[in-house]
């Protein structure tokens, strides 16, 4: 009984892990408010997600070299001391280039933190619990993510008096999060634990980029994420521009796109059961482009939010299906497949510039047609993938 006491304080502990690394969504709606109070132009408020997520590129693989060194353990807690230093920056002020560093090290901590704690958390638990508790990592992942936009608002609106903070209160509640973290992992009990494998390098990542499967299957990751973060960005100014009100109000945006995620990963558990992956995946594309198309057209709230929710459901478990049909293209090399589709996550970098740059010069229609871009190639995915072996077949004998 006190094992089985120990090991839930342990897997309490890795839950608060995976809360504060859906941090690292609040940076679309954050965007907006630097936007706002700068009164910077669209296109530079974008960087700064893109400064979030061009880490997964350089510092993957630099992760895995890490972990070789000081362990599981000692990687997540690092990683978390950087990101509690990242979140505290704000508290000096909101000048452009505090803000820079800041999002500069949310980025680099985030990226060791996904790329060290999935590896912890096999340590402790494994068999197919391992699978039900990365679920429920990924539910309190997005638990995280939805919840930043109302706690923001909630500084800007109501406590705007508390240290004269405002919206920066969003990252003062996740640096004191973050130091909870840091000290039940510290204690938790969890091994620390060294890889005993060879990491990947830069150039046998790269090299598989010549297989054409696997470098369609590496855009459509980087056009996934890409959707997933601009979708954050841009729901809010949707709703601004097209509604006439306030940023406070139109943050609900961005938490509906996850609340929406969140039942999408519900009903994906439940479907897969009964239809096929690249099925599955055609469909979910397909919500995606009518709710981009309604976007165009949509001017009331209701058409807006349900073309939001359409959006979050639809991309809800593309990143699965990507993933598991480039792994299982060359099941011999899965380890270094895996580290390059992790690093096609610096999509979320690409976009949001594209389409800051498009709203500068068109208005709302520039942003929205750069995501039509990333959903016309998942389209052509979905042509790919319906040519091939059938992949619950193939799961199912890996």
């Amino acid at each position: 009984m006190q094992n089985k006491e120990y090991l839930r304080f342990q897997v309490i502990s890795i839950m608060i892990c995976f809360f504060v690394m859906g941090s690292i969504e609040m940076v679309g709606i954050a965007s907006n408010y630097i936007k706002v109070t700068l009164h910077i132009s669209d296109a530079k408020a974008s960087l700064l997600p893109s400064l979030v997520y061009i880490w997964f590129v350089v510092c993957t693989i630099p992760t895995g070299l890490i972990m070789n060194k000081i362990g599981r353990k000692r990687t997540v807690l690092l990683s978390m001391s950087v990101m509690a230093i990242a979140m505290f920056i704000p508290m000096f002020g909101t000048s452009y280039e505090l803000m820079v560093f800041s999002f500069i090290l949310l980025g680099i901590s985030n990226v060791c933190m996904q790329s060290s704690l999935y590896p912890l958390m096999s340590h402790i638990i494994v068999g197919k619990r391992l699978a039900d508790s990365l679920t429920l990592g990924q539910f309190v992942k997005t638990l995280s993510s939805f919840s930043a936009p109302y706690i923001a608002m909630l500084g800007a609106v109501h406590l705007s008096h508390l240290f004269d903070l405002k919206w920066r209160l969003v990252f003062l509640f996740y640096f004191a999060l973050t130091l909870i973290a840091v000290l039940t992992l510290t204690f938790s009990g969890i091994e620390n634990v060294k890889e005993n494998q060879k990491s990947s390098t830069y150039l046998e990542c790269f090299r598989l980029l010549k297989d054409r499967f696997i470098l369609l299957s590496f855009i459509g990751i980087m056009c996934h994420v890409g959707l997933d973060i601009s979708t954050n960005t841009v729901a809010p100014k949707i709703l601004m521009y097209r509604l006439d009100i306030v940023l406070e109000k139109a943050s609900f945006g961005a938490s509906l796109y996850f609340i929406a995620r969140l039942v999408g990963c519900f009903l994906w558990t439940i479907l897969l059961k009964r239809v096929k992956r690249k099925y599955f995946f055609f469909v979910s594309v397909g919500l995606i482009a009518a709710a981009m198309i309604g976007l165009y057209f949509a001017h009331s709230k209701a058409f807006i939010f349900v073309c939001i929710a359409m959006i979050g459901l639809g991309n809800a478990n593309l990143f699965p299906v990507l993933f598991s049909q480039a792994v299982l293209s060359k099941p011999d090399q899965r380890n270094v497949i895996s580290v390059l589709m992790i690093m096609g996550q610096a999509g979320g970098a690409i976009f949001p510039i594209c389409m800051g740059l498009a709203f500068d010069k068109v208005g709302l229609v520039g942003p929205i047609s750069v995501l039509m871009v990333s959903v016309a190639y998942l389209i052509f995915y979905t042509l790919v993938i319906r040519k091939r072996v059938d992949l619950d077949v193939e799961m199912a004998k890996s």
